[in-house]
C-alpha cells in the first residue's frame, strides 16, 4: 500500500514566478516535475507514474497494429543527408561530434533510422505490411522553451512508421492509426478534435492533426458543428458572394490618380469602395532547395493577389511555393513592378506559366476567382486602377487557396459558422509517401519480380501533452486553480484522506477502506500523515486524484464522504459499502 508519509511529494503553496501557464504551474506546485534547464525536465514521483500510464496506454493500443522497437538516440550525419535533412533542420537539430571527429545528431525524429532497417531487411511484398513503433527520448533545440512541458528540448514520443507495397496499403495503415489514436485519447480521458493539417519538415501527402482546445496552445484551429476540422494552415471556407462593383467608363482597367493613398484603408475612403472590392498584393522572395537551382534558380519571386480584407497564410504560400519565404525588398519590388510598394498591382507583372516553368510565381487566391470591376494598384506611384479583372486583364501562374480564414465564416461542409481557437497538438498522423524510402534507396520486389519503392507513413504522440492537455482542460474548468485527472492516467485513481491519524478509530477505518480498494484493483494512496485536514484536502487535490474519501466524523455513524473531483459531488457512503462502490464508479470511468 502507498502511504503517503512514507512517500516524496514535495507540494509547493505557490507557483515559481516564471511558470506560465495553469499545467506548468501545477505541474511543479503538485510535486510532479522539477526544471533542471530551459526546457529540460525530472520527472519526480508522482509525474513518472502518470507518463508511465500514459505510455502503458499507448503501447496497449500501439500493440494491436503493430510490432515495438526501441532505437538510438544518437544518430550519424549520413543517414539524415540521405534523405536531405540534415541541412533542413537547422538550428533545431542537436549535432555534436565524437573524440575521432564524426558528425552525429540527436534524433528529434526516425524517419531515417527505421527507413535504413527497412531498406536492409525487407526483400519483398510478402513481407509487406509493416507497422513498427518505438516509445523514446526526442530532442529539439527549441529557441524559446516556455509553457512548462508544452514547448521543451527533450521530450518522449510515440513514433510509428508504415511499409507498404502500394497506396491501397498505406491507406490501410493510415486508418488503423487514425483509430488507434482515438482509442487511445479517448482512454486518456481527452475531449479532442482531429483536424486537416500540414506535413511540414515531415514531407508527405494527406496529414492529420489530434488537437485539446485550451488557451494554452499556440496553434490555431477551426471547427464546426458539422463535423469539419482544420488547422489554420488548412482551413477553407464558403464565402458568401460579394456584388461586384458597376463599371465605369468602357469598362476597361481605368487609371486614377490616388495621391498619397497607399493601404487598403485609405483607397477605400478615398474611392468610396469596402475592401472586398479591392485586390491586395504581397511580394515575396523564395529559397528554392537546391534540386531545383538548375531549372528555377536558388531564388524566386512570389506575388500573390488577395481580396483587399483577407489576410495571407504564409503555411499555404509555403507549400506552393516550394521553399522558405522572405519579404521582397525595397529594390526587389521596384525590379519586379517598377514601382514602389503602396500602389502595387496585378497588371504588367509577367507570370511563369506553369510553377515548374522559370519566373515570377503568380498566385491568384481562389477568393478572387470570377470577380469582376476591382480596384488594384497601377504599378505606378500615386494611382490606381478600377474595373480590373482577373483572367481577363492579368492571368496568373496558378490559382489557390492562400487566405486565412476568419471567425464565423461558413465551413465547406454545411456553412455552419467556424469556431477558432488556441489548442495544444497531442498526436499527428502522416502519409509520407516515398519521401524518405525514394531518397534512401529502400525497395523490394512485387508479385511480378519487379523492383519497386515501399510506400511509407509516420505517425507520432506526444506523450507529455497527453498529460498537460488532461491538466489544462481540466484547470480551465476550475478557473485555473485546480484539476483532476482522468483515472487512466491519475497517479493514484483515489485518496484515502484520514482526517486525524491521532484517533485510532479513524486510522483503522482508513487503512480498512485503502486495502479493500487495493483488493478491488484499485490504485490507492492512503494520505496518513500527521497533518490538518485542511492541508490534506488540498494537497489531494493539487495532485489532482479524481476520488477523495474523507475518514472524519462519519466513521461513528459508519459513513465516509465520497468525492467525486470530475464530476463536481460529493456523497455519503457506508463504510462497508465505499471500497465496492468507488470501485465501480472507477471501472466506469476506464470503459473505452
Amino acid at each position: 500500500m502507498h502511504r503517503w508519509s512514507q512517500l516524496f511529494i514535495p507540494t509547493l503553496r505557490e507557483a515559481p514566478a516564471d511558470a506560465e501557464v495553469a499545467s506548468h504551474k501545477l505541474l511543479l506546485r503538485a510535486g510532479y516535475i522539477r526544471q533542471l534547464g530551459a526546457g529540460i525536465y525530472s520527472y519526480l514521483f508522482l509525474g513518472n507514474r502518470s507518463i508511465n500510464k500514459i505510455v502503458g496506454i499507448v503501447r496497449q493500443e500501439m500493440d494491436k497494429i503493430g510490432q515495438e522497437f526501441l532505437l538510438p538516440a544518437l544518430n550519424p550525419r549520413e543517414i539524415w543527408e540521405e534523405s536531405g535533412r540534415w541541412q533542413v533542420m537547422g538550428d533545431n537539430m542537436f549535432r555534436l561530434k565524437d573524440r575521432k571527429g564524426a558528425d552525429l545528431c540527436l534524433g528529434m525524429t526516425h524517419e531515417e533510422v527505421m527507413t535504413s532497417i527497412a531498406r536492409n531487411e525487407l526483400r519483398s511484398y510478402k513481407q509487406l505490411p509493416q507497422i513498427w513503433y518505438q516509445i523514446q527520448t526526442k530532442f529539439r533545440d527549441e529557441p524559446r522553451p516556455k509553457s512548462g512541458l508544452l514547448r521543451v528540448r527533450q521530450f518522449i514520443m510515440k513514433d510509428a512508421y508504415s511499409f507498404d507495397i502500394d497506396e491501397a496499403g498505406l491507406d490501410e495503415s493510415y486508418n488503423k492509426h487514425d483509430k488507434a489514436y482515438r482509442r487511445i485519447f479517448t482512454r486518456c480521458g481527452l475531449q479532442f478534435v482531429a483536424v486537416e493539417a500540414d506535413s511540414g519538415a515531415m514531407g508527405g501527402s494527406a496529414s492529420q492533426e489530434f488537437m485539446v482546445y485550451t488557451e494554452a496552445g499556440e496553434d490555431l484551429i477551426a471547427s464546426a458543428p458539422s463535423g469539419y476540422a482544420a488547422n489554420l494552415e488548412k482551413a477553407t471556407s464558403k464565402l458568401a458572394p460579394v456584388e461586384d462593383l458597376a463599371a465605369t467608363g468602357d469598362g476597361s482597367p481605368e487609371l486614377v490618380h490616388t495621391p498619397g493613398q497607399r493601404t487598403i484603408e485609405e483607397v477605400g475612403a478615398f474611392l468610396n469602395v469596402q475592401p472586398q472590392h479591392q485586390i491586395k498584393t504581397m511580394a515575396y522572395i523564395v529559397d528554392l532547395p537546391k534540386a531545383d537551382h538548375d531549372k528555377l534558380g536558388a531564388v524566386r519571386p512570389v506575388v500573390i493577389f488577395l481580396r483587399g480584407d483577407h489576410s495571407l497564410n504564409e503555411a499555404k504560400l509555403a507549400a506552393l511555393a516550394g521553399g522558405e519565404l522572405r519579404p521582397m525588398t525595397p529594390e526587389e519590388i521596384i525590379e519586379i513592378f517598377k514601382a514602389p510598394a503602396g500602389y502595387l498591382g496585378p497588371i504588367g507583372v509577367e507570370a511563369a506559366p506553369h510553377p515548374k516553368k522559370p519566373g515570377t510565381l503568380v498566385i491568384l487566391d481562389k477568393a478572387l476567382e470570377g470577380r469582376t470591376n476591382l480596384i488594384a494598384g497601377a504599378n505606378k506611384e500615386e494611382y490606381h486602377l478600377r474595373n480590373v479583372t482577373p483572367m481577363r486583364d492579368f492571368k496568373p501562374t496558378l490559382t489557390a487557396d492562400v487566405r486565412n480564414i476568419n471567425e464565423g465564416e461558413p465551413d465547406p461542409i454545411n456553412g455552419e459558422p467556424l469556431r477558432l481557437g488556441k489548442a495544444v497538438e497531442i498526436g499527428h498522423i502522416f502519409k509520407l509517401g516515398y519521401k524518405y524510402s525514394k531518397s534512401m534507396g529502400a525497395s523490394v520486389l512485387n508479385r511480378d519480380g519487379k523492383e519497386v519503392t515501399p510506400i511509407m507513413g509516420s505517425y507520432g504522440i506526444g506523450i507529455e501533452r497527453i498529460l498537460t492537455a488532461a491538466i489544462e482542460s481540466s484547470a480551465a474548468a476550475n478557473n485555473g486553480s485546480a484539476y483532476a485527472l482522468h483515472p487512466a492516467i491519475a497517479p493514484f485513481q483515489t485518496v484515502v484522506t484520514i482526517t486525524n491519524v491521532a484517533e485510532a478509530n479513524l486510522l483503522a477505518a482508513g487503512e480498512k477502506i485503502a486495502a479493500e480498494l487495493e483488493a478491488a484493483g484499485i490504485d490507492v494512496l492512503l494520505d496518513d500523515r500527521d497533518e490538518r485536514a485542511g492541508v490534506k484536502f488540498k494537497d489531494a487535490d493539487l495532485i489532482g486524484i479524481p476520488y477523495r474519501i474523507n475518514i472524519g466524523r462519519g466513521v461513528a455513524e459508519g459513513k465516509v464522504e465520497v468525492v467525486d473531483r470530475l464530476a463536481g459531488t460529493m456523497q455519503e457512503v457506508a463504510l462497508d459499502a465505499v471500497a465496492a462502490t468507488v470501485a465501480k464508479q472507477v471501472t466506469s470511468r476506464l470503459q473505452p
